[in-house]
């Protein structure tokens, strides 16, 4: 990790205060942190605004970033939403209207402070990139401008709970976690004694999160709400997005700024989904700098030089060994005027038996695709936050589970920047059926290195808002769109495709197992191939405001075997986060006396032969508190399917002081459609 400089004297002294209220007009209020700089002027304010809990929850990375923001003249806020934190309320679901409706009135309410000059901001990662942009679309008066970053402008395709019309597993990872992080409790120093009336309440009420999402197996109005592809042009304020190539978002970096029409730029480092300035792997970025002239641009007037960079800069990785942890990423900085690109060109390689090449075949071949469920066990996950583990390992094994075509030894470097992607004629032995595809960079040595990959639901060949099962025997036109890299292939190196019916962890399987007939006659990988030059990138000298003060209890560690059983030809994955679900450890607010500790276990489990054996269990502690007064949560819950049903089951025991302070169950059934 790049060592971020630690600044202590700002143009501004600012100070913290705490905790206060927003009021909103149904009553509700929000609960609310904030730095102010001491000035007897107003000043514009930048707004977060994300259900992890301001308290216990973000503060560790708060303190240096809008202490940093305060330090030149900004009044930050950070709101937890309704229902989360200390805020009043429930919190039913992501990205509902009334998320955004609560949002516009504290928007509106932050513009008329004494303190506020009228002119606001509002920024975020992760839920905050996306409901900034989403506010935004809604146009409220006071918001001049936002920063979003490892955002989505695609709910459905886009985002943690399915991709290419897949259910990725961490769906219900994701919902899991969100049990564990709602089952915190309110403090009691903020609410008084009402914490624990409103916790229960919390408790009762709280969806089953995995499920919530399970239910809308298609593109429906569910994910068309909040979706801002819908329609780009309702966001009438600038623009910045960020991510970087070890996250999972960066594919609708490109997309947002083709589909805007408004003052915009973007960057694409190398990082995972973590702010810039904390970048991993690194080199991480001068994030806050970036920021600081992009908000004194648009909301001070100033004139300086943040629009005069090309409106993309992009980092092109250099081919690297494959590693499961990669601290450092090696490359440079290439830019883009606009996307789509003239520097980027679409470059055609053709399939034979075994071959990728510039020329197309000439004779009819056919070829029968099944691979094992088990395929792409060292695929590392979907998500990376900067935990080693994460990324793709040597992909020797998976493709050994795979079908495979190389090129020949490349003879000159090949830059690629873009969307790659896979056409084929196939037909399918069964109604249902998923097609992946990977690119990857084969070293001399032969050791695989994953570039990019995608998946494709074969049942949503006509969009991903219906499912129309296939035809056994019957011949259709498929295709995968692989993910959006930047990535320079080596002299002498290969490029590699793989192609598979299955990629297990990842992906929930399909129902049955498949036997795809691909006409290589017909296939071809689409190539976004990079002719443009490099350029001068964004500030890489990363710095922030003190850290927040904080004891360590004890350090944390994520562990992560596979193991398989040779008689029950069965694998099993388990990632075991001790003391912290990415290896945080166990910690102590100091300033405001609570300890944090979440333990979170997942075991998945598949025969190699038998898609509806598929089981994914994950258990979680949760304990949080203070002398006196400690939660802990114990949580369980597996997920299931058989031809026609998902079913998720679980139960939560939360006590008060090792006493019983509530229980639940659930037992859902869920009907699969077209998965």
């Amino acid at each position: 990790m790049t060592q971020k400089k630690i600044v202590k004297d700002f143009p501004f002294t600012f100070r913290t205060v705490e905790h206060d209220w927003i009021p909103l007009k149904d009553n509700t209020r929000l609960a609310a942190r904030f730095w102010f700089p001491e000035t007897d002027a107003p000043v514009p304010a930048i707004l977060e605004y994300i259900p992890y809990r301001k308290t216990d929850g973000t503060r560790t990375r708060d303190e240096p970033m809008h202490g940093y923001f305060a330090g030149h003249g900004y009044v930050v806020v950070r709101v937890d939403m309704r229902g989360s934190g200390e805020s009043e309320g429930l919190l039913r679901d992501e990205y509902l209207k009334q998320e955004q409706d609560d949002a516009l009135e504290v928007i509106e309410w932050i513009s008329r402070q004494d303190w506020c000059d009228g002119n606001v901001g509002m920024m975020g990662k992760s839920w905050g990139g996306f409901n900034s942009l989403q506010v935004a679309a809604r146009r409220p008066e006071a918001l001049r401008a936002i920063i979003t970053v490892g955002f989505t402008d695609d709910r459905y395709n886009q985002d943690i709970h399915y991709k290419g019309g897949c259910l990725l597993n961490d769906n219900f990872w994701w919902g899991a976690i969100m049990l564990a992080y709602m089952c915190r409790p309110l403090d009691p120093h903020i609410v008084g004694d009402s914490w624990r009336e409103q916790t229960l309440k919390r408790l009762e009420e709280m969806p089953l999160w995995p499920a919530l999402w399970l239910e809308h197996q298609t593109r429906d109005a569910y994910w068309k709400h909040g979706s801002v592809c819908e329609d780009y042009a309702a966001i009438q304020v600038p623009v910045m997005a960020i991510d970087g190539w070890a996250d999972s978002y960066t594919n609708t970096v490109l997309t947002l700024m083709q589909g805007l029409d408004v003052p915009r730029k973007a960057i694409i480092g190398p990082w995972a989904h973590v702010y810039a300035h904390d970048g991993v792997p690194g080199p991480a970025m001068g994030f806050l700098q970036e920021a600081l002239s992009w908000w004194d641009h648009w909301l001070k007037g100033k004139e300086n030089r943040v629009m005069e960079c090309p409106m993309i800069q992009a980092w092109m990785e250099e081919s690297m060994p494959p590693s499961v942890d990669r601290p450092f990423s090696e490359g440079y900085w290439v830019g883009l005027d606009s996307w789509p690109s003239s520097a980027v060109r679409s470059e055609e390689l053709f399939l034979s038996h075994g071959r990728l090449s510039s020329k197309r075949s000439s004779a009819s071949e056919f070829v029968c695709l099944n691979t094992p469920q088990n395929h792409g066990l060292l695929a590392g996950e979907w998500m990376g936050v900067g935990v080693p583990g994460e990324s793709s390992a040597d992909q020797r094994l998976d493709d050994g589970m795979a079908m495979v075509f190389e090129s020949d030894v490349l003879e000159e470097p090949l830059e690629i920047l873009g969307y790659p992607r896979f056409e084929v004629e196939l037909s399918s032995n069964v109604p249902k059926a998923m097609l992946f595809a990977q690119l990857s960079d084969v070293e001399p040595n032969g050791a695989v290195n994953r570039v990019s990959y995608g998946v494709m639901n074969l049942t949503h060949l006509k969009g991903h808002d219906k499912v129309v099962e296939l035809i056994p025997g019957e011949n259709v036109g498929a295709f995968v769109n692989l993910d959006c890299c930047g990535h320079r292939f080596k002299k002498g190196h290969r490029i590699r495709l793989s192609l598979a019916t299955t990629f297990w962890p990842m992906f929930w399987p399909m129902p049955e197992d498949a036997t795809l007939t691909l006409d290589l006659s017909t296939a071809k990988v689409i190539m976004p191939t990079f002719h443009g030059v490099t350029c001068e990138g964004p500030n890489m000298e990363p710095e922030c405001a003190p850290l927040t003060p904080m004891s360590w209890l004890s350090e944390g560690r994520v562990d992560r075997t596979v193991s398989y059983d040779i008689l029950k030809d069965t694998w099993t994955c388990v990632t075991d986060g001790i003391g912290g679900v990415f290896g945080e450890g166990v910690y102590r607010f100091d300033e405001i006396d609570v300890t944090v500790e979440h333990n979170l276990k997942r075991e998945l489990t598949l025969n190699n032969k038998d898609p509806l054996s598929a089981c994914y269990k994950i258990h979680q502690k949760m304990r949080i508190g203070r002398e006196g007064w400690w939660i802990d949560a114990d949580i369980t819950v597996t997920q299931k399917s058989n031809e026609f049903n998902f079913i998720i089951d679980g139960e939560m025991h939360v006590t008060e002081n090792g006493k019983k302070f509530f229980d639940k169950s659930w037992d859902r059934t869920i009907l699969r459609n077209g998965l």
